[in-house]
């Protein structure tokens, strides 16, 4: 398929129509306010939840950001997996054992052996399997957790400085 193929058909218009710019907004409305929707799933109020929100988004720990908003780390982790953060203690083969437990596959000891994690993360990784994020949360969300400063791959970036 030769680029004449591919460009067959399109046309060149000297106009361009304005359509305007199609938003919605909703963001105005304070975060505690806009997860009072999801008020009887989370597992504190929206006010202590937007506060651990906030509190991660600046930078803090899980622990941190429960301890900033009066809740408990675990409180403020379950908080953070219901509106969509990734927060399991275990990575992907640990995730695999405790859905191995939870099928009645392995017994709960041999799991926790397996995972190399603590009862306590053992029961959050178990949590975060069983409890899918709420749509309504991470859209009530959206915008509060990404920072435009943050950079994903900021770490794997070289200065000028280094290369010489």
């Amino acid at each position: 398929m030769a680029l004449s193929d591919i460009a067959a058909g399109l046309e060149i218009t000297a106009k361009q129509r304005d359509r305007g710019v199609a938003a919605v907004d909703d963001t105005d409305a304070p975060l505690a306010e806009r997860l009072s929707i999801v008020d009887e799933d989370l597992p504190c109020s929206p006010s202590a939840a937007a506060t651990v929100i906030e509190a991660y988004a600046t930078g803090k720990s899980v622990g941190g950001a429960g301890r900033v908003a009066g809740v408990a780390p675990v409180t403020a982790a379950k908080t953070l997996h219901l509106v969509g953060e990734q927060v399991s203690p275990v990575g992907p083969r640990g995730r695999e054992m405790v859905r191995d437990w939870l099928a009645g596959d392995l017994s709960r000891s041999d799991a926790i052996a397996l995972t190399g994690v603590s009862e306590r993360a053992f029961a959050l990784a178990a949590y975060v399997e069983t409890h899918e994020s709420l749509p309504e949360a991470r859209d009530a969300v959206e915008g509060a957790l990404a920072t435009e400063e943050c950079d994903p791959l900021g770490e794997t970036m070289s200065d000028v400085g280094e290369l010489l």
